[in-house]
């Protein structure tokens, strides 16, 4: 069903296979992609969908040295070669666009400036990446890097929450202008907008705060704000609802996704991409969280973390997904797809080389046939 031919052309897609968002950390000077991420990107477009890696939608939003920025002309222009290089390879791409709250450095933030978040909470033991030196990415990480608790936030003010829902409008339309097919809003991870939804990171006592319909309030008006301005089919919103990544809780995970899913099925966005969790000893979730998900939402679902061919093939077949995303997969076979049609052995990834560097362990894994953009899966 990776490859079902006449659900895939209902999906306007060659095949089930998604490329999930991945943070690589190899932006240059002022947050701008690169040509060696059009390539890292163009080598991979047999995917179905490809997402991009989270994409600051203002420097505010940036959490981590190194993160591709999609707020100012130059990160636009850059971004235009990435999905130049796409589509030219036959692919469809959207950017995941990201403002990460709290989970920042005030050495990352302009000025010095504390992060922001819906209330002032630190997580404890949540580290962030910081470039010590300004060597850049092509260092790679060593001597002039840290992982770094954390600052501690400050509590967003009403004004400035409308603000953010207007730099997610605008940087979907940049990201519109820069060529991709469309946007997926990062509200997962303990990212702002899941800081926002969770109960154990919003403490708020005003019309963001309290309530479950609340807390859900920064979810909608982003959503709505950027389907008024690109439309509501060209826009994705990815969830984790049983991760706690980045400090996120919330204490009825089950009935709070669920309802943020409905929520999302009113407004009409393109499709939900849920993050499983994916470590050792991980909540595992129940079938009947996933069917709920499906009775909740009409629209596409996408699911991620940790899967085989044969997981995949399950979740399709039982009906809890549409598509299904392979993230570290994806980072060492650039030709993931034709790997997967035809049963061949998958190359391992370079975990040294997940973030910074150049291009070892990003665009130099081999691939099954000499030219990975002409590949296409075979009908199984």
């Amino acid at each position: 069903m990776l490859f079902d031919s006449y659900q895939l052309q209902q999906l306007g897609l060659k095949n089930r296979i998604v490329m999930p968002p991945m943070t690589r950390s190899r932006a240059a000077a002022g947050e701008v992609a690169t040509d060696l991420m059009a390539q890292y990107y163009s080598q991979r477009a047999a995917a179905g969908l490809i997402i991009s890696e989270g994409t600051q939608i203002s420097k505010q939003g940036q959490g981590y040295a190194w993160t591709p920025g999609i707020y100012s002309p130059a990160q636009i222009a850059g971004w235009k070669k990435v999905t130049d290089a796409v589509h030219a390879a036959g692919g469809r791409i959207f950017a995941q666009l990201w403002h990460v709250g709290r989970v920042s450095h005030t050495s990352i933030q302009e000025n010095g400036a504390a992060p922001v978040s819906p209330s002032a909470i630190q997580a404890e033991g949540v580290k962030v990446f910081i470039d010590t030196t300004g060597n850049g990415a092509d260092a790679g990480k060593g001597s002039h890097t840290e992982m770094v608790q954390h600052s501690m936030p400050r509590e967003l003010t009403i004004p400035e929450i409308k603000q953010i829902v207007k730099d997610y409008a605008q940087a979907a339309k940049n990201a519109i202008a820069a060529g991709f097919d469309g946007v997926e809003l990062h509200g997962a991870n303990g990212y702002l907008i899941e800081q926002f939804i969770d109960s154990q990171t919003n403490h708020r006592t005003d019309e963001y705060g309290g309530s479950l319909n609340n807390r859900l309030s920064f979810l909608k008006e982003v959503v709505t704000a950027v389907a008024d301005a690109i439309g509501k089919e060209r826009v994705g919103v990815r969830q984790a609802p049983l991760t706690t990544l980045m400090g996120a809780q919330d204490d009825n995970p089950e009935v709070t996704y669920i309802e943020a899913a409905k929520l999302l099925n009113e407004i009409g966005v393109a499709y939900i991409h849920i993050a499983e969790a994916d470590w050792d000893d991980a909540p595992v979730m129940p079938v009947a969280f996933k069917e709920a998900y499906r009775k909740a939402f009409s629209g596409t679902l996408i699911y991620a973390g940790k899967y085989t061919k044969e997981r995949a093939e399950e979740a399709l077949e039982k009906g809890w997904a549409d598509l299904i995303a392979f993230g570290r997969p994806f980072i060492a076979n650039p030709d993931l797809p034709y790997k997967l049609a035809h049963n061949l052995p998958l190359n391992t990834p370079d975990r040294p080389t997940f973030f910074g560097g150049n291009a070892t362990g990003y665009t130099d894994y081999p691939v099954h046939k000499s030219d990975v953009n002409v590949l296409q899966p075979a009908t199984v």
